[in-house]
């Protein structure tokens, strides 16, 4: 079983900035991607970033492309969510995700995924 480790995260204003970082236990084998979910009350989760681990591919939900980044580091089995110009509605919990083992491109669904995050709260006050 690999647990990922999320930090960052908090109470912030509309335009700042934050990072999500996402830890698998380092040497971990095999990950494939790892993505970014995130769900406010009442919602469902929805997708929001992923990136495969070997060649960097990307993919971004259309409500934060642009404004926000995914990046992975290896050596780490870190993946990290760069988030500028927040808005308020960026506000829910964050789960970031880990496909590890069989590959299956570039999952932009939960069910692509087969490791979670705990979930970290992000707050946009106005």
């Amino acid at each position: 079983q690999v647990q990922l480790v999320q930090s960052g995260g908090g109470l912030v204003q509309v335009g700042d900035s934050l990072r999500l970082s996402c830890a698998a236990p380092r040497g971990t084998y095999n990950i494939r991607a790892m993505g970014w979910f995130r769900q406010a009350p009442g919602e469902e989760r929805e997708f929001v970033a992923a990136i495969t681990w070997i060649g960097g591919d990307t993919s971004y939900a259309d409500s934060v492309k642009g404004r926000w980044t995914i990046s992975r580091d290896g050596a780490e089995s870190t993946v990290y969510l760069q988030m500028n110009s927040l808005k308020t509605e960026d506000t829910a919990v964050y789960y970031c995700a880990g496909r590890i083992g069989v590959s299956v491109g570039l999952p932009l669904t939960t069910s692509g995924y087969n490791y979670w995050g705990q979930g970290t709260q992000v707050t946009v006050s106005s």
